[in-house]
């Protein structure tokens, strides 16, 4: 893309906190632009060094071990997602008079005279799987497009890029919107809303408000989830342009300006000439891989986003079609002895396990993993009718196990006290004791995985190879 004349950071003395993959980006496209950068960071391990080289090599100057004083004559601060608001750098920041922002602001500034448009979504969970299904929706209407933001290539890469497109899906997380103030995305989405990284932003009502800012300055739709009414208050309280129209998604029968489902269908009521009347057929619920019904949500935002474009329905249902879910992501790993094995091992917290946990009829469930502060009253209370059983695996898994007593007590509990990695092996093992032919042994451990594992994926690896070896097993 052709970015924006460089003379806003042209000369400039830029501060980037955080020598990550945004952090590097944002540092190289910057210098490249004429700023002179200054990268921090607070660690100082090898690996640390190894990544400021290349950049030293170029002209950046990199400070390790040290995260918290501001370099002398900083004109801006450039941080990193994760960095939390109240970092000393940042105070030290406000106390000069320096405004900090994020790689999103970055290249939102950076955009061209005519620049892609923005189709931005994020909610508590399924925004990677949405993007992904909103670009292929898109491709297949023959446009130029990328997914972006908290995925993939860096968006600031993408923008300064060679590469043109037409139209850009951006996800982005509530640390992203926090800290890029003059975005405004021609239509925008929040899937959901539940309780999470609030030791960042410090409370529920601050984390709701940083999720909001995505739709501040909407050009033609916010759309919100007709199941959480969150969603829609955040709607309500935005600062849109004239004409922004708010549509909702829902699993049910959708009524006048909203996307829905009726008799296995996805239906369109909002982008269509009589919305009393009229309703435009777009996909069929098994055209969505997989059909679960938080991925037919899912299906649905992308379907309203591609609309609000003025994508045709033919290119949604093909764009659905094509779409292949990443891996660990509710994935079907293989069926032994009449049961089914799925993998969500992305299901870190709560709220993706309840979705993943209501996909399934009879389930044994394999959890467990760092709770990091969430509670499981909750989650075992909605989902408790649907459980044959449940295999308890990792550092919180106390806090689970006390959950089903207090809620499911007929539901057979195995505590697996081992929290070394070949307890994956185990609890497979355990839950195939467990399960009976047309169950579901559904591992979706509303944890993090980190007490055990080095991601979601390699925990997500571990299943499938211990199914993999069961199967050996009991062909």
């Amino acid at each position: 893309m052709t970015s924006a004349e460089p003379s806003e950071f042209q000369g400039k003395h830029i501060t980037v906190a955080g020598l990550g993959v945004s952090g590097i980006s944002a540092a190289r496209a910057l210098a490249g632009l004429g700023a002179s950068v200054t990268v921090v960071d607070g660690g100082d391990s090898e690996a640390h060094r190894e990544r400021a080289v290349p950049l030293e090599k170029d002209g950046i100057s990199v400070r390790l071990g040290d995260a918290v004083t501001l370099p002398e004559g900083t004109d801006l601060v450039v941080t990193s997602p994760g960095w939390k608001p109240e970092s000393p750098l940042f105070a030290a920041a406000a106390q000069a008079g320096v405004d900090v922002v994020g790689d999103v602001e970055i290249a939102w500034r950076l955009r061209g005279p005519d620049a892609a448009a923005w189709l931005a979504i994020t909610g508590t969970n399924g925004k990677t799987t949405t993007t992904q299904m909103l670009a292929s929706i898109l491709r297949a209407a023959g446009l130029r497009t990328a997914a972006v933001g908290n995925i993939g290539t860096p968006i600031i890469d993408v923008i300064l890029g060679e590469e043109t497109h037409d139209v850009l899906a951006v996800e982005l997380s509530s640390y992203q919107l926090h800290w890029a103030p003059s975005l405004r995305a021609h239509s925008a989405a929040v899937l959901n809303l539940a309780p999470d990284h609030l030791d960042w932003h410090g409370s529920m009502e601050a984390y709701a408000a940083d999720k909001g800012r995505i739709y501040e300055g909407n050009q033609v739709a916010c759309v919100y989830n007709v199941a959480d009414r969150a969603t829609e208050n955040l709607v309500r309280e935005a600062d849109v342009e004239e004409g922004c129209r708010a549509i909702g998604f829902t699993l049910g029968t959708p009524g006048p300006s909203e996307l829905g489902v009726v008799d296995g269908i996805l239906v369109d009521r909002a982008f269509v000439a009589d919305r009393q009347k009229q309703a435009q057929e777009l996909a069929e619920v098994s055209d969505v891989n997989p059909p679960a019904p938080h991925n037919i949500a899912n299906a649905l935002a992308a379907a309203a986003l591609a609309r609000a474009y003025g994508v045709e329905p033919a290119a949604v249902r093909d764009g659905l079609r094509n779409f292949q879910p990443d891996a660990h992501r509710i994935a079907h790993v293989a069926d032994v002895a009449g049961v089914a094995y799925i993998d969500d091992s992305k299901a870190t917290n709560t709220h993706a396990a309840e979705a993943s946990l209501a996909a399934y009829e009879s389930i044994v469930w394999i959890a467990g993993g760092l709770a990091k502060g969430a509670t499981f009253d909750e989650l075992v209370q909605k989902s408790a009718k649907r459980l044959r059983g449940a295999v308890l695996i990792g550092a919180d898994r106390a806090l689970i196990r006390e959950a089903l007593a207090r809620h499911a007590p007929e539901v057979p509990v195995v505590d697996l006290e081992r929290t070394d990695t070949g307890a994956m092996s185990a609890a497979v093992q355990e839950a195939a004791r467990l399960a009976e032919p047309g169950d579901t042994v559904l591992m979706a451990p509303a944890c993090a995985s980190m007490d055990m594992f080095t991601n979601y994926n390699k925990r997500g690896e571990a299943f499938a190879d211990a199914v993999r070896a069961l199967g050996a097993e009991r062909p």
